[in-house]
């Protein structure tokens, strides 16, 4: 068995054990500042369901909520604490780089940084200092977890005993996760533009 295949067994009976509650902490922990791959918590969680050990749909509801909590908390984090306080979890380039997205991209941000690794996890910071629309951080928050969440949870339903698949279409779910965000924050922006 290869390093891979071991680390996968581990990680799917770590998931296993743990249940729903279990990927619902671990998603909050990667949407907050304490961040690590949501791939190691859903494409296991995923085949889990394809075992009939788990349902996919609740997999799938449990990872949305966590990482729904985990962006709360770092929203109100940064909305009660302050910049000065982040800047003590989070170097001073991450958060520049993020307040920067925010910035450029406004409230849909919180929607298009849940598709983008790296500003995934950071992309509450910004909302939170900018005390967005608590609603509206809720929705595209949502939209955006949800989408990663159920795109991760179905790869491991149907190709989780396929590593060379799996590795494979998950480069490319990436890739093309970054053109759908370019895609929806351009039919966005135009409807804005046309709507004003």
């Amino acid at each position: 068995m290869s390093v891979y295949s071991k680390a996968v067994a581990t990680l799917v009976g770590a998931v296993g054990t743990l249940g729903y509650g279990g990927i619902f902490v671990l998603m909050f922990l990667e949407s907050s500042f304490l961040p690590f791959p949501s791939e190691v918590v859903m494409i296991p969680a995923g085949y889990l369901a394809y075992q009939g050990k788990m349902n996919l749909y609740l997999v799938i509801v449990f990872g949305i909520l966590g990482s729904l909590a985990g962006s709360w908390f770092n929203y109100l984090l940064a909305e009660r604490m302050g910049r000065r306080v982040i800047l003590r979890f989070l170097k001073e380039h991450h958060l520049l780089r993020v307040e920067k997205f925010f910035e450029d991209h406004g409230p849909i941000s919180t929607f298009n940084g849940r598709l983008i690794p790296v500003v995934r996890q950071y992309i509450s910071f910004p909302a939170g200092l900018a005390k967005m629309n608590g609603w509206k951080f809720t929705i595209y928050t949502g939209l955006g977890a949800g989408i990663w969440v159920t795109v991760l949870s179905l790869l491991g339903y149907f190709l989780g005993r396929n590593e060379d698949l799996l590795h494979r279409y998950l480069r490319e779910i990436s890739i093309v996760s970054v053109l759908v965000v370019a895609v929806f924050t351009a039919g966005y922006m135009f409807f804005k533009k046309h709507k004003r």
